[in-house]
């Protein structure tokens, strides 16, 4: 009767187990694993070694049908949170209530059989992605508001290129809609992407976070005056690709000529020699998406 008890607990504790969903912190370039090799409690000597551990372990976890999600551990992220917690972070049991932390506030991608080699840049793009939406949400928060009519700035900036997007979206027509927004700034230059399906003219389909990232880095944009641009190429059945584009200026996104898109898809960003067009991809000229000011005001 005792071993019939057992045996029913531990397939229980079986069930349980797929119930539960695991994180793994992965140290993903070389020089984030060096560091870690400075804490005596961190068992691993070679990264490619690291990684194939990792990965054996991610598929003997989905081999138990567990979920699990892989985070981008950070060396330097991590020691900032062992100081300001008070922990010591020479142990395996901080460095796990960090990993626990990155689940919630850090760049993840979930584990689903591919290969560590396919997550590793879906990760490492992940928390790019984040680190600019994070930055651009931060230099809005700190613009302030207009002196002349005591407005929020960067909130007035936000509204505003959410109305430039939705005006873009529905000049798009029927397709997929691949955007790229492009803004310099004193400290780099940011780059946000965001894809769009639209079956119909009624039925859209898009990623929430990433409609907000890109919406933000427009935003910024938007209220720093910056030179940047948005690029938009649509792919649609039975016909050739399509390529419009709009440029920033004056806090307004003014749209380019079709010989400008075509120079600016053209020419090299690094060298700026001329590159072979595409075949099969038409370069537009974009529509003009009229005034951006809020609820049809005109911006600061």
């Amino acid at each position: 009767m005792a071993h019939t008890q057992h045996t029913q607990h531990a397939g229980m504790r079986r069930v349980l187990r797929r119930e539960v969903a695991g994180i793994i912190g992965l140290l993903a370039d070389e020089r984030d694993f060096t560091a870690m090799r400075s804490y005596r409690t961190f068992a691993f000597d070679d990264h490619d070694t690291y990684l194939q551990q990792v990965e054996s372990l991610l598929q003997a976890l989905a081999a138990q049908g567990g979920h699990t999600t892989v985070a981008l551990f950070d060396p330097e992220e991590y020691a900032e949170f062992c100081t300001e917690s008070g922990l010591e972070p020479d142990t395996p049991t901080s460095r796990t209530r960090f990993t626990a932390e990155l689940a919630v506030m850090g760049a993840t991608v979930p584990y689903e059989g591919q290969p560590l080699a396919d997550l590793l840049p879906d990760l490492v793009d992940e928390a790019v992605r984040q680190a600019t939406w994070e930055y651009a949400s931060s230099v809005l928060a700190r613009i302030g508001v207009c002196g002349a009519c005591g407005r929020d700035i960067g909130r007035d900036a936000f509204a505003r290129a959410s109305l430039l997007l939705t005006r873009v979206l529905d000049t798009a027509g029927i397709g997929a809609h691949h955007l790229v927004c492009s803004v310099p700034t004193d400290a780099e230059s940011l780059l946000s992407v965001l894809h769009v399906d639209r079956y119909t003219e009624d039925s859209t389909r898009l990623d929430e976070k990433e409609a907000l990232e890109f919406t933000t880095v427009l935003a910024l944009g938007l209220a720093t005056a910056s030179p940047g641009g948005l690029v938009m190429r649509t792919t649609a059945p039975d016909r050739d690709d399509r390529v419009q584009g709009w440029r920033l200026r004056d806090e307004r996104l003014l749209p380019l000529t079709a010989a400008e898109v075509f120079d600016a898809y053209c020419t090299d960003a690094q060298s700026g020699d001329l590159v072979a067009p595409e075949s099969g991809v038409d370069y537009c000229a974009a529509p003009d998406l009229g005034d951006t000011g809020p609820e049809g005001e005109h911006s600061h």
